[in-house]
Order: C-alpha cells, then structure tokens, then sequence
C-alpha cells in the first residue's frame, strides 16, 4: 500500500477515535456507492443527527491545509454518495456534513480540528 495511503487510514483511525470520545456513534466506515465513498458515518450523542464526516490528513500543513482538499467536485461526489446512502439506509434523522481534519503522524500527536457542518452539497 502506498505511503499516502497508510497515512489516509491511520487518520481515519485518529478521526473515529476521536468522534467517538465525543460520543458521536460511528454506524459505517469507508462506505461505498460505486468510486465514490464516505469516509465516516456517525450520529450524535442525542442520536438525533447523521453526520457524514470527510476526513483530511496530511502529515503536514506547509503545502496545503487539509481541509482546502474538499473542493467542489469532492463536494458533489460526497453528496452523492450520502443521498445514495440515505435512502438505503431510510434516513429520517437530520443530516448535516463535517470535515475532521489530522495533521501528523503515526510517531507524533496529531493536530485534530473538527469543523462542523462544514458544507452543505446542495448550496453549490
């Protein structure tokens, strides 16, 4: 596996241990709908919100911040895949769109910043 992939995991890692310490419910992980995924799905605390979090790492901030790498176009493929996972799953609960993102690695403590409701894919 790439370098950059071991990376990508381990921040998922670092993601969901985090989110659940904060008592998110993690229901899926790396979810698919064709080449489009979902890094992480979870529900809040009160269970009254589907959170579908990106996840952003980079071992470091000095060429770009983690979170400048959702763009447009990952935007739309991540709304995509989140409709596409609301109606299989008969979502009723509010849905709200997060970006966690995790600067370091494996050797270091990583940075973690959690920008709620960070887009919402259907205001492009």
């Amino acid at each position: 596996m790439a370098e950059h992939n071991d990376l990508g995991k381990w921040g998922e890692e670092v993601a969901a241990r985090y989110l659940q310490e904060r008592g998110y419910v993690i229901k899926d992980r790396d979810w698919r709908f064709g080449k489009r995924d979902l890094d992480i799905v979870a529900l809040t605390e009160d269970l009254s919100t589907v959170v579908f979090v990106e996840v952003k790492t980079r071992s470091t901030e000095e060429l770009e911040l983690p979170e400048e790498a959702v763009d447009a176009m990952k935007v739309t493929n991540l709304g995509i895949a989140a409709n596409s996972y609301i109606k299989k799953n008969d979502i009723v609960e509010e849905v709200r769109f997060d970006i966690v993102t995790v600067v370091g690695d494996p050797a270091s403590t990583p940075q973690i910043e959690h920008i709620e409701d960070a887009f919402n894919p259907l205001l492009l």
